[in-house]
């Protein structure tokens, strides 16, 4: 079965670099405009610029989804570009990660307050329009289907030594999936969660590489993983590789797409087989 998004409008936090860049551009070669977002403008402009070269309808909007009026503002660009929302990817996100004795209550927030609170703003902040437009579209007797994706990790889901924050946010997706589940299928709305394994981002790269640590908020955040225990997760993962952000975005795009029209509530795990 043949499918594409031709008509659609899609909304992807994060999409400036690895799995949101690949999401993004995958979602945009199948006909949808996208809206893409990241906190750093420079690499969300190259991933616009990326996709328009390619003959996609993409606009873009640059800014921190944590500042608690920034996810309507998002929201509101992304309905003034293209007159609608058919499909949200809550992906953005990062690490910062310590043994719980040495993380901060600023640490651990940070990891819920992009992880957990900014889905959930925006999910909030998109609710108006995807609850009136399915009600009229009720009405004339049409039944359309849009689509939530949240991204979790198998952190979330099987927890991880040195991430109490972020495995605590990744974890509380799960409950907003399926909570958002229940509370939007009515509306014709497949609400779902896509957890991520060991992907080749900047985020899973040998601790001391060039470019291995993030700046927000004022924060230098070493990221990465230290090498011996890199080559030691390849060798128990089954399929005995990193992922592609490539295989990632296919991941999500089954949940963006017409072949999950009645899969809602439910969390895929693209991780190779590999379990922590």
């Amino acid at each position: 079965m043949g499918f594409n998004l031709d008509g659609k409008a899609a909304l992807v936090t994060g999409s400036g670099r690895g799995i949101g860049r690949a999401i993004a551009s995958r979602l945009a070669s199948l006909g949808a405009a996208v809206m893409v977002n990241d906190l750093d403008e420079a690499p969300a402009r190259e991933t616009e610029a990326a996709i328009r070269a390619a003959g996609g309808r993409v606009a873009c909007l640059a800014g921190d989804i944590t500042a608690p009026a920034f996810p309507q503002q998002l929201v509101d660009a992304t309905l003034a570009a293209f007159g609608a929302i058919d499909i949200i990817v809550n992906n953005a996100g990062y690490t910062w990660d310590n043994v719980i004795q040495k993380t901060s209550d600023e640490q651990f927030q940070a990891m819920l307050d992009i992880h957990i609170t900014a889905p959930f703003r925006i999910l909030r902040a998109a609710s108006a329009y995807l609850r009136e437009t399915a009600k009229r579209e009720a009405a004339e007797g049409l039944r359309v289907m849009r689509k939530v994706v949240n991204i979790t990790s198998v952190a979330g889901t099987d927890g991880n030594p040195g991430q109490a924050g972020y495995s605590s946010g990744k974890a509380g997706v799960l409950g907003l999936t399926k909570t958002m589940a229940k509370e939007w299928g009515r509306y014709n709305i497949n609400v779902n969660a896509v957890g991520f394994g060991l992907i080749e981002t900047r985020l899973i790269q040998p601790v001391g590489a060039e470019g291995a640590a993030i700046d927000v908020k004022g924060h230098h955040i070493p990221v990465g993983v230290q090498a011996r225990f890199l080559d030691g997760l390849k060798s128990v993962c089954p399929l005995g590789r990193l992922g592609t952000p490539e295989e990632a975005a296919s991941a999500v795009l089954f949940f963006c797409s017409p072949l999950s029209d009645y899969v809602t509530g439910e969390v895929l795990l693209c991780t190779g087989g590999l379990h922590f």
